[in-house]
């Protein structure tokens, strides 16, 4: 599937394993969350279409209702996902969100 990355900071995120953009600054601290993320690109790109990613089970991904994008989970069980736009040549990589609301996470 080809990809194309929104933000330059996710683009550099996937291809070095780290950014100086702030938004992304504080989750470059996190190494699992880096391995996930490249770990879920990585998958995104062997898949030909989007629902090729129902195959993997530990990405949840899903298509949201009430907006235009789509959402893989980054690591399993945490609550930092992946959203894109689905193209039709592929997808458009937007942003990395945590939301600790999401995911039945509500407090």
């Amino acid at each position: 599937m080809k990809i194309t990355f929104k933000d330059e900071a996710l683009s550099e995120l996937y291809e070095t394993g780290k950014t100086k953009d702030r938004k992304y600054k504080q989750l470059c601290k996190n190494k699992k969350l880096v391995d996930g993320y490249i770990r879920a690109v990585s998958i995104m790109y062997r898949t030909e279409t989007t629902r090729e990613l129902h195959e993997y089970s530990f990405l949840h991904y899903e298509r949201l209702a009430h907006d235009p994008r789509s959402s893989i989970r980054i690591v399993n069980g945490k609550v930092e996902r992946l959203l894109f736009t689905e193209t039709e040549d592929g997808v458009e990589v937007e942003l990395i969100e945590i939301d600790s609301t999401h995911y039945g996470n509500k407090k």
